[in-house]
């Protein structure tokens, strides 16, 4: 249930995304990246010492000030990946 929610999120997230245009290329890549590597470790749920949470942090710090519905999501996302042990 946990990951599927985490599936759900980072989607609503790239198309939130997809719908601003004040999103720089660098951060997009960071979502896409962090997508890949949420995948991979639901994939292979062993590598406990990903950095996984900490980019998750650093993207929600630079959704804070311009993108409320981004920073949302993502916090949702961190929420979750603590959850699930992350």
């Amino acid at each position: 249930m946990s990951q599927e929610r985490i599936k759900t999120l980072l989607q609503q997230l790239q198309q939130e995304l997809a719908k601003t245009t004040t999103v720089d290329a660098e951060t997009l890549a960071q979502v896409k990246q962090l997508d890949s590597d949420i995948d991979q470790w639901i994939e292979d749920a062993e590598d406990v010492n990903s950095p996984i949470m900490e980019d998750a942090i650093a993207l929600e710090a630079r959704f804070a000030a311009n993108h409320p519905v981004a920073e949302r999501l993502i916090r949702e996302v961190i929420d979750t990946l603590a959850r699930i042990g992350i």
